[in-house]
């Protein structure tokens, strides 16, 4: 792996929980390779992260395979950046417990996603569920992180993990490096094509609502031509138009143009063309990463070793911060690499 010692550490990581949508790509995966050239980039499957809801363990080994090989598809490079599955660094859950000893119960019940979560998944309150936020702190400092791209949703949890780290190093003397986030370029948040007041997601029961990683051309371009709209002919970004203005969104994220830029291209076009070209745009882009991806798969003894060789680079660099921490809270030295 090449001498990055002079970048900055950044750490981002994603849940195999499951088929992606163009919003996960536009948010996290179409930034990889560009992170990856100008940081110490660590990307990890966050596989242990899934388990705070019920799997079914054959899907989540299959999910986790189909991300690993979807980071490769979008650039990154096991020559140039850390690509491990949480799960083969014990490290992680081992950080996680001591981190466990300077945080409060209320830090934690207070988690907005721990609400949500716990009001989707009545039947399955666990408490890993509530600590899943310090899992993410200890994914964090292991590394000594300096920069995590996050989304509006994992804000709260990155502020934990400031606080951890600076209640840490006030207890025990300077240890971790305190994180500061990543602001990635705002696409504007992606909706759902036939419920636009909604966010896209992968759960949505109407499969027409988002479009996925894994949707073919003719499957993405069909979809497009069912997005809701309205009964205005004009494409204009507008609080009353949603669903003009989602499309408006996508086309513009996949295109590289603003908004304004796309408004003055479909001046005077009917809704059917606009939504042909949106539907183009995005499925020139998905479709040959689907395709790439599906690639990969068909080699899991290559992604084995990936996986393998980003988990020995890891555990090394996490074992290195590991044991200062078992040194400043009076654990005895750790007997390993």
């Amino acid at each position: 792996m090449e001498n990055m010692e002079e970048k900055k550490v950044l750490f981002s990581a994603i849940q195999p929980s499951g088929i992606l949508t163009i919003g996960n790509y536009l948010g996290a995966l179409k930034n990889f390779k560009k992170l990856q050239d100008e940081y110490k980039s660590i990307f990890s499957l966050a596989d242990l992260h899934t388990l705070t809801v019920r799997q079914v363990p054959a899907d989540l080994k299959k999910n986790t395979y189909e991300l690993a090989a979807l980071y490769l598809a979008c650039g990154l490079d096991p020559e140039r950046s850390v690509i491990f599955a949480q799960s083969h660094v014990p490290a992680h859950a081992e950080l996680t417990w001591i981190l466990n000893t300077v945080t409060y119960p209320g830090e934690l019940s207070r988690m907005t996603q721990f609400k949500d979560k716990s009001i989707k998944h009545e039947d399955n309150i666990n408490m890993a569920l509530m600590d899943y936020p310090v899992l993410m702190a200890a994914d964090i400092l292991l590394y000594q992180t300096e920069l995590v791209p996050v989304g509006e949703d994992q804000k709260q949890h990155l502020e934990l993990s400031r606080d951890l780290a600076e209640r840490f190093n006030n207890r025990f003397g300077e240890t971790f490096k305190v994180p500061e986030p990543y602001i990635t370029p705002s696409v504007g948040r992606i909706r759902s094509l036939t419920e636009p007041e909604k966010k896209m997601s992968k759960s949505d029961a109407n499969e027409n609502g988002y479009i996925s990683i894994n949707d073919d051309k003719d499957a993405i371009i069909r979809k497009f031509k069912r997005a809701v709209t309205d009964s205005d002919n004009k494409i204009v970004v507008s609080p009353e138009k949603p669903g003009i203005t989602n499309l408006i969104n996508i086309y513009s994220a996949f295109t590289g143009k603003n908004a304004k830029e796309t408004e003055l291209e479909f001046e005077g076009k009917l809704y059917g063309e606009f939504k042909l070209k949106v539907g183009e745009a995005v499925a020139d882009v998905i479709d040959p990463l689907r395709l790439e991806k599906n690639k990969y798969l068909q080699d899991k003894d290559y992604l084995d070793s990936v996986l393998k060789r980003g988990a020995e680079t890891a555990q090394y660099l996490a074992n290195k911060t590991l044991r200062k921490v078992y040194k400043k809270v009076g654990l005895l030295p750790i007997a390993r690499g």
